[in-house]
């Protein structure tokens, strides 16, 4: 594994090797729910247990309308056929002198057998309606799942380019802002989306790029003056003709170029942190933890503090240099804010679902409960802490912390200790 950057500020503050721009977009605290995710759906869908995706509901949309527009036709051919049958009559017969009308054994009269007539022609007008209507409904059902099906198959070809943008922003997220939608095809709504896409997209790279340059510069500019003057307050320090006033003053400055040196890498690493990981490997959550172990050992034993470990396997995804400035920061957080006497102690287990979960207690003093949201703040310390003292840091380690998590896609929480000091615990998702 590549070494770790030398042990920087008060709660962390880092410095070394710089970790390589990369392009970003806004991560997320907890991991974010896939697309493939199914959800509960909302308003008309929230009865399935399903994603009620745009396909889906305009297959929906599609059957319904044929399905409703069939059931008024079937209305409408039903009403016409029934008026036409009622409209038609037959016209009176009269029966001859010397006729006999015979029906199941009984002789009709004339008014009797047109009766009988007009009888029948409304049983088998009915029987027609009925066979009609049955008949109807059944070849109507059947259309019905023809037309879902078809609508289905419609709806995902209509679709088709919504998806292509879809995969592009995905990739867009996952790799680059280089890569462009540049969708041909006739001049429509999805088109002007994806074209409005594509400017954004361009806006963005250009302005991660501006970010990019602006961070190697300021890298370059603020670093090379703090290292000139740390030279020359050594080569200052280091004559033995120098006055005891004189010694004193090269040491105060020497202090404050440190403390400034620690402030710009802060700085220029909290920066590059809150851009997302674009390649993640996997790496072992315990080895990483005990380089930050191995590296604070003599820092915490010149203030008396005892170190302890507990160390399980556990592979996650994302890059060890900065997994490592996690267990490092958090440790020398625990370190720094302590008492003579105390303790600092650092667990890894592998976490519920997958990753990993790496959780650092302490000691120290009582941190009251409505600090806990500002303590991931910059420059924020616990109300009563020393500014002034360089040995403290400069207050961006816990910040980076937060901003390194980030990027992986995992979780932070921190909770007081009843006695005093934190217990801060950190989840990392697999690869």
């Amino acid at each position: 594994m590549t070494t770790p950057p030398s042990p920087g500020g008060a709660s962390g503050a880092p410095g070394g090797t710089p970790v390589p721009p990369r392009p970003s977009r806004p991560p997320a605290v907890a991991p974010a729910r896939q697309p493939s995710d199914p959800v509960q759906g909302g308003g008309l869908f929230g009865w399935l247990q399903l994603r009620p995706t745009i396909r889906i509901r305009l297959t929906l949309l599609y059957g319904g309308m044929f399905l409703m527009a069939g059931v008024v036709l079937l209305l409408l051919m039903y009403y016409f056929v029934q008026q036409a049958f009622h409209d038609s009559s037959l016209p009176r017969i009269g029966i001859g002198p010397n006729v006999q009308v015979i029906t199941n054994g009984q002789s009709l009269s004339e008014g009797e057998f047109n009766q009988y007539i007009q009888e029948s022609l409304r049983v088998q007008q009915a029987a027609s309606l009925t066979t009609l209507l049955r008949k109807s409904l059944t070849v109507m059902v059947c259309l019905a799942v023809i037309a879902f099906i078809l609508g289905y198959a419609l709806a995902g070809r209509v679709l088709q380019p919504l998806n292509r943008i879809t995969r592009t922003a995905r990739e867009v997220a996952g790799s680059d802002l280089h890569r462009r939608i540049d969708m041909d095809g006739p001049d429509d709504e999805l088109k002007e989306l994806a074209d409005t896409f594509d400017e954004m997209l361009e806006r963005l790279d250009r302005a991660f790029d501006s970010q990019r340059r602006f961070v190697a510069n300021a890298s370059h500019e603020l670093r090379t003056p703090l290292a000139i003057n740390r030279t020359l307050l050594e080569v200052q320090l280091s004559d033995p003709g120098a006055s005891p006033d004189l010694q004193q003053l090269g040491k105060t400055l020497l202090a404050t170029n440190e403390r400034s040196e620690q402030l710009v890498e802060g700085l220029l690493l909290l920066a590059r942190s809150d851009n997302e990981l674009t390649e993640r490997r996997p790496v072992e959550l315990s080895e990483v933890a005990q380089r930050a172990v191995e590296v604070t050992r003599p820092e915490a034993a010149g203030r008396e503090v005892e170190v302890r470990s507990q160390l399980n396997p556990a592979v996650v995804g994302g890059n060890g240099v900065l997994l490592e400035r996690i267990a490092l920061n958090l440790l020398q957080n625990g370190i720094r804010y302590n008492t003579p006497g105390g303790w600092v102690e650092i667990t890894s287990a592998p976490a519920p679902g997958g990753g990993g979960e790496l959780t650092v207690s302490n000691t120290g003093p009582v941190v009251p409960g409505y600090e806990l949201e500002h303590i991931f703040e910059p420059f924020r310390r616990v109300k009563g802490a020393d500014r002034t003292r360089s040995d403290k840091g400069v207050g961006l380690g816990l910040s980076i912390v937060r901003s390194v998590v980030r990027a992986h896609g995992g979780a932070i929480e921190a909770a007081a200790r009843p006695g005093g000091g934190l217990t801060i615990r950190v989840r990392i998702p697999g690869v």
